[in-house]
């Protein structure tokens, strides 16, 4: 059946005009009144829909029982990354909404090959967001990750809050450098229902500055292996390790 993105209330018995963009979205795929959909909105579980009305540019249905399903991870793993450049950045956002990442957070660093500033930086902004819908529609998330605003590695790091005790985030650097820990051994240390925290770098990965100040700001220094991973791949490797241990 297929599966939409609402973000809307949403209560069983209501009739409702679908928002534009999940209205278009319905309309590409030249459904009909009378056909059943799913729909979800991101506060949890999802709803059975019927289309009742189609028109040029709206959609009309009615909303039908709600299901409490979830397939999220146990934890919360959170994404934060020097961007890939050209179409990799697409790439590692669909596959990472689909294993269940609970946000992205898009970072400048010092070897960054992609740049972004200004309208450019908060349409790429929207793009990847559409992206993360998408694929949590196809893959059956009812949690669409969050892809925050583009921003600078130095400032970031000081934006984060201190740790806390009662909900402590491990916080995990992806690194090459002497002194890493296996993930695997950092994981089996880390409460199992922890929210995670990965900084990963783009391709050739943080300068040793940043590396510094990744550490200092609480960054445990983690290895996949001894293999050499591309960016995106060793982002998502990560994450696959964290919710597949969680």
């Amino acid at each position: 059946m297929p599966r939409f993105h609402c973000p809307a209330p949403l209560r069983e018995g209501q009739p409702l005009a679908l928002p534009a963009a999940t209205a278009r979205h319905v309309q590409v795929l030249r459904l009909q009144p009378g056909q059943p959909l799913t729909l979800f909105n991101g506060e949890g579980g999802e709803w059975d829909a019927v289309i009742t009305r189609m028109g040029r540019s709206d959609v009309d249905v009615t909303v039908g029982a709600h299901r409490a399903v979830e397939r999220e991870p146990a934890r919360a793993v959170h994404l934060a990354l020097g961007m890939p450049a050209n179409e990799r950045m697409d790439w590692l956002v669909e596959k990472a909404a689909e294993l269940g990442v609970a946000s992205l957070q898009p970072l400048h660093t010092a070897h960054s090959v992609l740049r972004l500033a200004g309208e450019r930086a908060t349409k790429k902004q929207a793009h990847w967001q559409s992206v993360a819908i998408a694929a949590c529609e196809q893959c059956g998330g009812n949690r669409v990750p969050l892809v925050h605003a583009v921003g600078d590695l130095a400032t970031w790091l000081k934006t984060l809050p201190a740790s806390d005790a009662a909900q402590p985030v491990q916080r995990c650097l992806l690194s090459l450098a002497e002194g890493t820990r296996p993930l695997g051994a950092v994981l089996a240390a880390a409460r199992a229902d922890a929210p995670l925290l990965f900084l990963s770098g783009p391709e050739g990965g943080l300068s040793p500055a940043e590396d510094t100040l990744a550490r200092a700001a609480g960054f445990v220094p983690v290895t996949l292996g001894p293999r050499v991973l591309r960016a995106e791949t060793a982002a998502l490797a990560a994450l696959a390790r964290a919710v597949g241990d969680g």
